[in-house]
């Protein structure tokens, strides 16, 4: 399993955000507090609001493939503190 921390500022983030994802073939949770929510559903990302530093939890193991998830995913990454 692979963890890092994402944001989201707008809806077109989300919609652009879970179309990706949804390209590749692992299972992906969000997880905000005490609620997880799948990432590959726009309607359920919304949910998690905006301006959160939000856990994405990817079910696999590193590969090159995951790494092209984290390049196409890159402009959501949350800035480590």
């Amino acid at each position: 399993m692979s963890k890092r921390l994402i944001k989201f500022h707008d809806p077109h983030e989300v919609q652009d955000f879970a179309n990706k994802v949804s390209r590749y073939p692992y299972d992906m949770d969000l997880k905000r507090g005490r609620y997880i929510v799948d990432a590959k559903s726009i309607l359920s990302i919304l949910s998690m609001g905006f301006d959160n530093k939000i856990e994405l939890k990817v079910y696999e193991d590193e590969s090159d493939e995951l790494n092209g998830l984290w390049n196409d995913i890159s402009p959501y990454l949350a800035p480590v503190r």
